[in-house]
């Protein structure tokens, strides 16, 4: 594990209380922690590798192209007319992106957690036959899942488990007045097919440096911010 996370870990591990896990878990209930060791170092970690970055970097409408779903029959009417350079003039960034690493959120039972990160942004659309710019504001969760597993040895080893948004968390609002009926149809649209873009974007860029700060975490110390976490939940009881 390199220099800087071994500092991470221990600084997190002194700033929280410590005490003796003698106690077996009560029911299979998961329990919440407020801001645990563990959460700090994610959030550190996304902070470091610049996570809002690299989403507010996405190509959204690229994407969008890529994957079919700005399709003609979506488009209809308001792209007809328009010639090549038109259409590749339009565009739709991310902007005012905001990761809540304050408020990542744990969830455990035994040997196994969970992260719960909220993330918004706004996406930018601008369609050059107008050259109007208007704001969709869209919030999601991701969720991150990982577990100490024992090999036939009795060694443990991380394993990192599903890590995704949420379908039922993504949230999608149009903050532009003053919008022209067809523009109201397109938006609508527009924000369907954003809503099955746009989490495994997030995905993409995320989870893989979320994968990166925990496998970094030595097992020993991993387990013992599980153990000092279960303790001091346990101690609130």
């Amino acid at each position: 594990m390199c220099p800087i996370w071994r500092l991470l870990v221990h600084l997190s591990l002194l700033s929280v209380p410590s005490a003796p896990h003698k106690q077996p878990w009560r029911g299979l209930a998961e329990a919440h922690m407020d801001r645990p060791a563990l959460a700090r170092i994610i959030a550190q970690g996304l902070m470091k590798h610049n996570a809002e970055g690299r989403i507010q970097n996405l190509r959204l409408m690229d994407s969008l192209n890529a994957s079919g779903q700005m399709a003609p029959g979506m488009v209809g009417r308001l792209i007809n007319g328009m010639n090549l350079q038109q259409q590749q003039e339009s565009s739709a960034n991310i902007t005012n992106i905001q990761l809540d690493y304050s408020g990542i959120r744990m969830s455990f039972h035994k040997e196994w957690f969970s992260a719960n990160i909220l993330l918004e942004f706004d996406i930018d659309l601008r369609l050059s036959f107008n050259n109007k710019i208007i704001k969709t504001h869209a919030s999601m969760n991701l969720v991150v899942e990982f577990w100490l597993e024992k090999d036939e040895f009795g060694r443990r080893h991380l394993v990192i488990g599903n890590c995704s948004v949420e379908p039922s968390s993504i949230h999608t609002t149009v903050l532009t007045e003053d919008i022209s009926p067809k523009m109201k149809h397109f938006l609508r649209n527009f924000r369907e097919k954003v809503a099955k873009v746009i989490p495994h974007l997030v995905e993409s860029q995320v989870c893989p440096l979320i994968s990166e700060i925990l496998r970094q975490l030595d097992v020993k110390l991993l387990k013992s911010l599980m153990e000092q976490a279960a303790a001091h939940k346990f101690n609130q009881l």
